[in-house]
């Protein structure tokens, strides 16, 4: 049997004399092998919840889970003393205030450092098996079950700014102390509590987490958005985006300095966000060298760069698969920019080929251009549809 520490004991004592004292309730706390280790009742410590379970005050009560970095534990808030009900929802909030402010006075730093390893090997796929990412996850008080893409953030100019004259180097405390007023103005603008999944990557980088189901991104959402015919986890994109253009914006308002960010889509499973990460990093990284500064970067608006840049051959056939997507129930069109690209994008050969009128071929080339954002008569627009036709095809 493991012996539980004693900062977790600390931490259930403190649980244990603010809840009893503010719900007027019988308040225990077991550990993981179901033994009290504090109790609002002394004579109990020590004792098995088996032992005492059917004590009467002790018949119903409501369970709280409580974790501290590897521990997990019980909180058991027994019948109230007085005639008043206890709310769950409000039991549950006033265990985990508790449990936050005994935290932030005693190791802020720590838990901080802990989450900042975690979503670094998150990102980094270091941890392949879900339930070791879930139960990290839940230690550290991280919310995983919402739909989650990463918006990577590069705040270099403004983190890294305050250089030694001699040295040029950024000291770890003021390094440390920019990248937080990073996160609290990230934090701040989507109005999130305060389980928002932010971490501080590094090299002037910092991490988020977006959750990216509808209702997470609705004010982003236009409801003039023509949606591409596809199920895929690109869905969201135009919202995600639109959510970090403003964003941007008010973290240039906040450190005037200069702000890029890369976007990943959402994708499921264990290694979901390390895969949604690379897409983030490598669209930051090339969007950050081919485009204009100060600007949101993703896959699907890099052009041919997003192509030749990426190496992962599954997320070129994705995006190959998005790009063409607004065509998948239009074969006339696609037929007709096959003989296109066949003829050397000549408009008379194409034409005569097809049997139609050059005017005929003209408005069908419009209407690709209107339903894809990718007009065939441009040449790096031509090359992504070509890529993407190919890609394709080469798939199935």
């Amino acid at each position: 049997m493991l012996k539980t520490s004693d900062r977790f004991v600390q931490i259930a004592g403190v649980v244990t004399s603010k809840v009893a004292e503010l719900l007027y309730a019988p308040v225990t706390v077991l550990n993981d092998q179901g033994v009290v280790i504090t109790s609002s009742e002394a004579r109990l410590t020590g004792v098995h919840w088996q032992q005492i379970r059917n004590k009467s005050n002790f018949c119903n009560v409501l369970r709280i889970p409580l974790s501290h970095d590897m521990e997990n534990g019980e909180v058991l808030i027994g019948e109230p003393l007085s005639e008043h009900n206890i709310s769950p929802q409000l039991a549950q909030a006033l265990v985990k205030l508790v449990v936050d402010q005994v935290q932030s006075r005693t190791h802020p730093a720590t838990h901080l450092k802990l989450k900042n390893q975690f979503i670094h090997d998150l990102v980094h796929n270091h941890i392949d098996d879900e339930s070791i990412i879930l139960n990290r996850a839940k230690q550290l008080g991280l919310d995983l079950s919402p739909p989650r893409a990463v918006i990577l953030v590069n705040a270099a100019d403004y983190i890294l700014k305050d250089v030694q004259t001699s040295l040029n180097l950024v000291t770890e405390i003021e390094r440390q102390q920019q990248a937080q007023m990073v996160i609290n103005s990230i934090v701040n603008f989507f109005h999130l509590p305060d389980e928002t999944i932010c971490a501080d990557l590094g090299q002037g980088y910092i991490c988020v987490l977006k959750a990216t189901d509808t209702k997470n991104l609705d004010l982003w959402t236009d409801g003039k958005d023509i949606p591409r015919r596809i199920d895929t986890s690109w869905a969201n994109l135009t919202a995600l985006k639109r959510a970090a253009n403003a964003l941007r914006q008010q973290l240039q308002r906040d450190t005037n300095a200069s702000i890029h960010i890369g976007i990943g889509r959402y994708h499921p499973g264990s290694g979901g966000i390390a895969r949604s990460y690379e897409e983030a990093h490598a669209a930051l990284c090339l969007g950050s060298r081919l485009q204009q500064q100060n600007q949101v970067h993703c896959l699907a608006e890099l052009g041919t760069a997003a192509f030749v840049g990426v190496a992962d051959e599954t997320t070129k056939i994705e995006l190959a698969k998005y790009l063409l997507s607004p065509l998948d129930h239009e074969p006339e069109l696609l037929t007709t920019i096959d003989t296109f690209f066949t003829e050397n994008c000549c408009a008379s050969s194409t034409s005569k080929r097809l049997f139609i009128h050059r005017n005929t071929l003209s408005y069908r080339l419009d209407k690709i251009a209107s339903f894809t954002g990718l007009d065939p008569r441009k040449f790096d627009d031509a090359i992504q549809i070509r890529l993407s036709l190919l890609l394709r095809s080469l798939n199935r």
